[in-house]
C-alpha cells in the first residue's frame, strides 16, 4: 500500500494547540490554521475554557477545521473515593466538550500514582475502572475515547499506561468506542511498535496520530520536543505502518518546546510545521 502524499497538501495536517505554546489563544490557533492551509485542529481544554465552549465551537466550525481530538481527559487514580468521583465528573465534562466540538476523539492521559502511593497495580486498576465508567457515558453521546500511552518516564506522575500493547489490552476488555492515540514521542522506542500498530488497525482502534521528534540530547523530558526532522525518529516509517494498518486521519503536530519553538512568532512556527510535515512526516 502506497503512503499518502503529504508533499503538497497541508490539509492533511492538524495543529495541536500546544505547539504554539501556553501564551497563544484558541483564536490564534484557528486563524493560523486558516492562513497556512492546515486542515485540522486539536484544542487543549484550557484553551476551550478561555474562549468559552460555544465560541470555540463557532470559531472552529466557521473555519471548516476537522477536530482531530480534544486534549485531554484521564487522570483517574486518586487517593480516596472523593478524588475518584471528582476525576469522573471532570471526565464527563471533557466528553461533553468533545461532543460539542464534533471531535474525532477525546484523548486520555490516564494518570499515575496517587499522592503517597507506591502501588502501580492499584493505579492501573483505578484507570480501568475510570475508563469503563467514562466510556459508558461517552457512548451515549457518541464520543470516542483514545488512550494515549505515555513514555515510561511518566509512569509515576502522568500515565501508568505506557505501551500500545497495554492500551490495546484495555480496549479489548472495554469493548466498542475506545481506541488509541499513537504519539510518536512516547512510543517510537518500543520494539513491538509496528506489531501493535497493526493490531490496533485490525481492530479499528487507531483513532489519532501525533507527531513531533525526539531530540538528542533532550534537555527537558516534558518541554523539549523537536520539530519533525530535527531528531532521531523514523517518522516516515511509523506513518507507513499506521497507514498500512488502515489509519487515514490527519497527522496531528504536537510539540512542547519551551526554549526553542514557543518563543517564536506564530507564522514562523506554522511555516516550519507545514514545510516539515510535507518533507519529513
Amino acid at each position: 500500500m502506497a503512503m499518502r502524499d503529504l508533499s503538497g497538501d497541508a490539509t492533511l495536517l492538524s495543529l495541536n494547540t500546544a505547539t504554539l505554546g501556553p501564551a497563544r489563544s484558541l483564536r490564534d490557533a484557528v486563524e493560523g490554521c486558516l492562513r497556512h492551509g492546515i486542515g485540522g485542529i486539536s484544542p487543549w481544554r484550557d484553551k476551550i475554557a478561555d474562549a468559552g465552549l460555544s465560541q470555540a465551537e463557532r470559531m472552529i466550525k466557521r473555519a471548516g477545521l476537522t477536530v482531530t481530538g480534544v486534549c485531554r481527559g484521564g487522570m483517574f487514580p486518586a487517593a480516596d473515593a472523593q478524588g475518584r468521583a471528582k476525576a469522573l465528573a471532570e471526565n464527563r465534562r471533557a466528553v461533553d466538550e468533545a461532543a460539542a466540538l464534533g471531535a474525532e476523539c477525546l484523548v486520555l492521559v490516564v494518570g499515575g500514582l496517587p499522592p503517597g502511593s507506591k502501588d502501580i497495580g492499584d493505579a492501573r486498576r483505578q484507570v480501568a475502572d475510570g475508563l469503563a465508567i467514562t466510556l459508558d457515558y461517552a457512548r451515549s453521546v457518541h464520543v470516542r475515547l483514545a488512550i494515549e500511552p505515555l513514555h515510561p518516564m511518566y509512569a509515576a506522575d502522568r500515565a501508568c499506561i505506557n505501551t500500545l500493547a497495554q492500551s490495546l489490552d484495555l480496549c479489548e476488555k472495554l469493548g466498542a468506542g475506545i481506541g488509541v492515540a499513537v504519539d510518536i514521542y512516547h512510543v517510537w522506542w518500543d520494539p513491538d511498535l509496528h506489531a501493535q500498530i497493526a493490531r490496533g488497525g485490525a481492530d479499528g482502534r487507531l483513532y489519532a496520530y501525533h507527531v513531533c521528534d525526539w531530540l538528542v540530547p533532550t534537555r527537558d523530558v516534558l518541554t523539549d520536543r523537536g520539530m519533525m526532522g530535527d531528531g532521531v525518529v523514523d517518522l516516515k516509517g511509523i506513518r507507513r505502518g499506521m497507514e498500512q494498518a488502515g489509519f487515514n486521519g490527519l497527522c496531528e503536530v504536537e510539540i512542547f518546546s519551551a526554549a526553542t519553538w514557543w518563543p517564536k512568532p506564530i507564522d514562523e512556527i506554522l511555516n516550519t510545521m507545514v514545510a516539515r510535515g510535507k518533507t519529513c512526516v
